[in-house]
């Protein structure tokens, strides 16, 4: 007889702390740089990152002509973030901030439309709150699509519904990101609008061959399902033809026994073997479910908030996790 009854009592309790873990990472306090105008003290112009993936790409395009800074702190989940004073006035006063609306109300609400980017106007999006999974549709879409297709489909995809924010867990759609990013600086500082541009190609490139290992390294595998702390990684789910099952669909919300009951029901029906945790979120809920369906536990970084390393080192640790999770060979 299945314990799964019995173990998911014992896990309203547990999952309690999903929850309140990824809320209680931290007071959510903002790190700045000492620039608080469009222009820095050294004459580069302000470029305010809100997260760190964003602040990533934005020093990979900015080079030496931005001074890039970063809202949210290492370590803070950054759903918590919250606003001060200080923090409110380096937004109004950067050049651009770069930021993907529905990650943090705190910048939606603080940010100026004219001296702002949100990165994921520049891609196609998916639904929030949803497992997401490659289909047919999706599949010719994406196929020998360059990195140009997906742009100028963002806005589209917002109107009447809840956006997937995570963007950035797709290569191909961030190098659109990156283009994108390279022709708003060039607007916003003229004199070396062609550095900005070029950097941004090359940037472009770069996880243009990130996303070629991605599709390599996932082309063959055992199992085509993963299932997450919470549902952030749709976007990776799509382009890789994978099937994402979160435990929550968000990482403040608890999840439901029977939400608890379905996931279980799915990792077995899959035979999965490896159930993700995240750094940001307590790991005891996917634990305790690991043990019930006979799977372990590893990491699949979201990116959050910023790696021991940098964004690809981080996602090419993702990568071997999801090889070795889903019996995967190269």
């Amino acid at each position: 007889m299945s314990r799964t009854p019995r173990m998911l009592a014992g896990l309203v309790t547990g999952s309690a702390l999903l929850a309140t873990a990824a809320c209680g990472s931290g007071s959510g306090s903002a790190q700045t740089s000492s620039q608080s105008s469009s222009s820095g003290a050294d004459g580069r112009p302000a470029v305010v990152a809100a997260i760190y993936p964003l602040q990533w790409l934005s020093e990979q395009v900015g080079g030496p002509d931005a001074a890039v800074s970063v809202l949210t702190a290492p370590g803070v989940e950054p759903h918590d973030l919250e606003l001060g004073p200080q923090q409110v006035a380096q937004l109004q006063d950067a050049a651009l901030t770069v930021y993907v609306r529905g990650v943090q109300p705190a910048v939606d609400e603080a940010v100026t439309p004219e001296t702002s980017f949100d990165a994921a106007t520049a891609v196609t999006t998916l639904p929030a709150g949803e497992d997401a999974h490659a289909h047919e549709e999706g599949e010719e879409a994406h196929a020998g699509e360059g990195e140009e297709a997906h742009a100028g489909e963002g806005e589209e995809a917002h109107a009447g519904e809840a956006v997937d924010p995570h963007i950035w867990l797709d290569p191909s759609r961030l190098a659109t990101v990156a283009t994108k990013l390279g022709e708003r600086l060039a607007g916003a500082d003229p004199a070396h609008a062609q550095g900005y541009k070029d950097r941004a190609a090359r940037t472009a490139s770069t996880l243009t061959a990130l996303d070629q290992e991605f599709a390599k390294g996932l082309g063959t595998c055992a199992t085509r399902t993963m299932v997450t702390a919470h549902a952030a990684f749709g976007y990776l789910a799509d382009r890789y033809k994978l099937q994402q099952v979160g435990i929550a669909l968000d990482p403040e919300q608890e999840p439901s026994p029977a939400r608890l009951a379905e996931v279980a029901t799915a990792a077995k029906n899959a035979k999965v073997t490896t159930i993700f945790t995240e750094a940001l979120v307590n790991p005891k809920v996917a634990e305790v479910l690991a043990g019930e369906v006979g799977a372990k536990t590893a990491v699949l970084d979201p990116l959050e908030s910023k790696p021991s390393g940098d964004y690809l080192s981080a996602m090419r640790d993702n990568l071997k996790s999801l090889q070795t999770a889903l019996g995967c060979t190269a």
